[in-house]
């Protein structure tokens, strides 16, 4: 069973409290991304994503040197290194979430975005149906003798 440690990223972009709402933008733009979690040295204390910082940001009047805490979702849904693949998958779906955070005791180790769980998923299928075609060539080429 393949867990959702095999396929999570772990260069992870983050921020701390102590970052404001245009320092976050920022690194969005520049690392061409829609969600960062907030750290605490390693501890995951919340996320912001794009639609945060319109919605609870800029929306609200707020100036690019708010802190974090104005914008920040404290409530996270995390999974363990251990979840499996198709556990995590499910879970994302019924809560219509795109990227979800791994934590182990409490600090982030990691982050699982849908894409990865699709494009990792097509890759095994194809790779599944190469190694297939490949094992079939074989045995046939061996009875041709």
């Amino acid at each position: 069973m393949r867990t959702i440690q095999d396929i999570m990223s772990t260069d992870c972009v983050t921020v701390s409290p102590q970052d404001n709402i245009y320092e976050i933008a920022v690194k969005m733009k520049q690392n061409d991304i829609g969600f960062i979690p907030v750290v605490e040295g390693r501890k995951l204390i919340g996320v912001v994503t794009d639609r945060d910082l319109v919605i609870r940001g800029y929306a609200e009047k707020h100036s690019g040197s708010t802190a974090v805490e104005e914008v920040i979702s404290k409530d996270v849904t995390t999974v363990g290194p251990d979840t499996s693949v198709d556990e995590a998958a499910k879970l994302m779906a019924r809560q219509k979430i795109r990227r979800l955070p791994v934590v182990s005791g409490g600090e982030l180790i990691g982050v699982v975005a849908i894409a990865d769980l699709a494009v990792r998923e097509i890759f095994v299928n194809e790779a599944g149906e190469a190694l297939s075609e490949i094992s079939e060539n074989v045995d046939h080429a061996a009875t041709v003798h």
